[in-house]
């Protein structure tokens, strides 16, 4: 038992995780959440790979990759090829949250028709999606054909 204030300060503590690392993994399950519910609420797609894909694509889009929402066309912006296209809710999550001209009512509309949010990514069709994929492995040839 301590028997002062200072030796209270030395007795060994869980690891608790810090402010920065609290915030990284709200923004994570945040992602997992927006996919996992559009995906319910359109009883249709696929939640894994968003779920499982939602920490590697945080760190990416807010350490590493350049881009500009306001001008999503800018031309020294990085690309991001989602090749497994059946995984959209992951990019839309990511436009949303990054503050692409995506609001959270075309999450809602994830694969109904006439919605900014269709199955798989749409070049033209949703702000901010680099590459139209489909079948796995097509975005491989797009991004070397971008690069």
């Amino acid at each position: 038992m301590p028997t002062s204030s200072a030796e209270h300060c030395h007795q060994e503590r869980p690891n608790l995780p810090t402010e920065t690392q609290t915030l990284e993994e709200l923004c994570i399950n945040t992602i997992r959440f927006l996919s996992a519910d559009a995906v319910q609420n359109a009883n249709s797609g696929h939640p894994g790979m968003p779920m499982g894909a939602a920490a590697m694509a945080y760190s990416l889009w807010t350490k590493f990759l350049k881009f500009n929402p306001k001008d999503p066309q800018w031309f020294d912006r990085d690309r991001f090829v989602l090749s497994a296209g059946h995984g959209s809710m992951l990019l839309y999550s990511l436009l949303h949250l990054t503050g692409y001209d995506l609001p959270l009512e075309e999450l809602k509309r994830f694969r109904q028709w006439g919605s900014k949010t269709p199955g798989h990514p749409e070049r033209g069709h949703t702000p901010g999606v680099e590459v139209s994929t489909g079948p796995l492995g097509q975005g491989f040839g797009n991004a070397v054909g971008l690069a």
